[in-house]
């Protein structure tokens, strides 16, 4: 993990959400603040419905927060315009769900490559790059294997394969590993974790699973719209 003297790749200062429900106003966020640094994996937990996912959706500029500044390596990004914000996300962030959401058609090679090529990279850059990220990750002999032909973990790890494979600084995981059973779950979970060790990575990992949250760097609660420091002991 890097020195918090070092420049936050990822800063949310003052990030309010609110969503218009049954005639009233919900506010999920309520001014969060939170800095992350290269190489950081911090945890995000919390009940259902507190606000996690307006938190990673806000951060990963794939929402606007009715207040407050979102900051990816030193740049304000309230005020971009659309097609900037995308750029920023296509180079700077990777996504990670609790379903993976890979292509049915496409192998698990190529599930990996295509965000790359949307970049610009060359088809044989691309699927090099995600041969190795894919074999770091326990897969190097299910290269050509489509989605419906691997295990639900399996599955997993590559969409975690994809969401490194244009070297991003900040991984934004979203219950990751929600929809597996306990072994998988951890053994997934450790995976992204190397992985983001390696590539030096940060991550912003929301989960249920206390277990997990124990490997985290530092772990924040959310509660009443506002996040605070958890010490899990």
């Amino acid at each position: 993990m890097s020195s918090p003297t070092s420049t936050p790749v990822l800063s949310l200062r003052g990030v309010a959400r609110s969503y218009p429900s049954g005639g009233r106003t919900l506010e999920v966020l309520k001014g969060a603040d939170l800095d992350i640094f290269p190489g950081e994996m911090i945890g995000l937990i919390g009940p259902s419905g507190s606000g996690k996912s307006s938190l990673l959706h806000a951060a990963g500029l794939l929402e606007h927060p009715n207040a407050g500044e979102i900051v990816i390596e030193g740049r304000a990004c309230s005020k971009l315009s659309e097609r900037e914000r995308t750029r920023v996300r296509l180079g700077s962030i990777g996504f990670v769900y609790q379903f993976h959401h890979l292509l049915p058609e496409f192998s698990a090679l190529d599930n990996v490559a295509i965000p790359q090529r949307i970049a610009g990279k060359s088809r044989t850059a691309a699927r090099a790059r995600a041969a190795s990220l894919l074999e770091q990750l326990g897969l190097a002999d299910r290269l050509e294997h489509q989605p419906a032909q691997m295990s639900g973990g399996e599955q997993q790890r590559v969409a975690i394969a994809r969401a490194l494979a244009n070297n991003p600084r900040v991984i934004l995981a979203d219950e990751p590993t929600g929809n597996l059973d306990p072994a998988t779950s951890e053994s997934v979970f450790k995976a992204l974790y190397e992985l983001c060790r390696v590539e030096g990575v940060a991550a912003l990992v929301a989960t249920h699973n206390m277990e997990l949250a124990r490997f985290m760097d530092r772990v924040f609660g959310l509660k009443d719209g506002h996040l605070a420091v958890r010490d899990l002991g």
